[in-house]
């Protein structure tokens, strides 16, 4: 019985010596600048998809400037956001695209509207019938390409 008590003792004291290192580490944290929120993101200016046909079964990856709009097949794909969390947090992307399949008679309808997400594409994925996309990463668009194109 001594024994069980002095356990719990032991139990109890480690339980209130964590929680004054986490509540020490928190106000740390909080008081830091230099240490990153852990919920900011970087954002950049293109995102990188893949794309399959599922009739060729061929891949495509597509670099789609934020803002703009490319042709995959009859699907019409464009991207407003492209988030991606900092090198020293947990690996992530974020993408907000709008994607439509164009009709013959050149009637649009949206197919997917809304956040992919690159490590679980199918947490929120374009369902079509002949068609997959998913987010790969986001990137900025480097200094010489720029300086290229004018």
């Amino acid at each position: 019985m001594a024994a069980a008590r002095i356990k719990a003792w032991h139990f109890s004291a480690l339980v209130a010596l964590g929680a004054s290192l986490f509540v020490t580490l928190t106000s740390v944290h909080a008081q830091d600048p230099t240490v990153p929120d852990a919920l900011a993101t970087e954002e950049n200016d293109t995102v990188i998809l893949r794309a399959l046909d599922k009739i060729t079964a061929r891949i495509t990856e597509i670099a789609l400037p934020i803002g703009q709009e490319v042709r995959f097949g009859t699907l019409a794909i464009g991207a407003q956001y492209c988030r991606t969390r900092p090198p020293i947090e947990t690996p992530e992307t974020f993408a907000y695209l709008e994607i439509d399949d164009l009709k013959r008679s050149g009637d649009r309808s949206r197919v997917f509207e809304g956040w992919m997400v690159a490590s679980s594409p199918a947490l929120n994925a374009l369902e079509h019938a002949v068609y997959d996309v998913w987010v790969v990463s986001c990137r900025i668009a480097s200094p010489e390409s720029s300086d290229e194109s004018r």
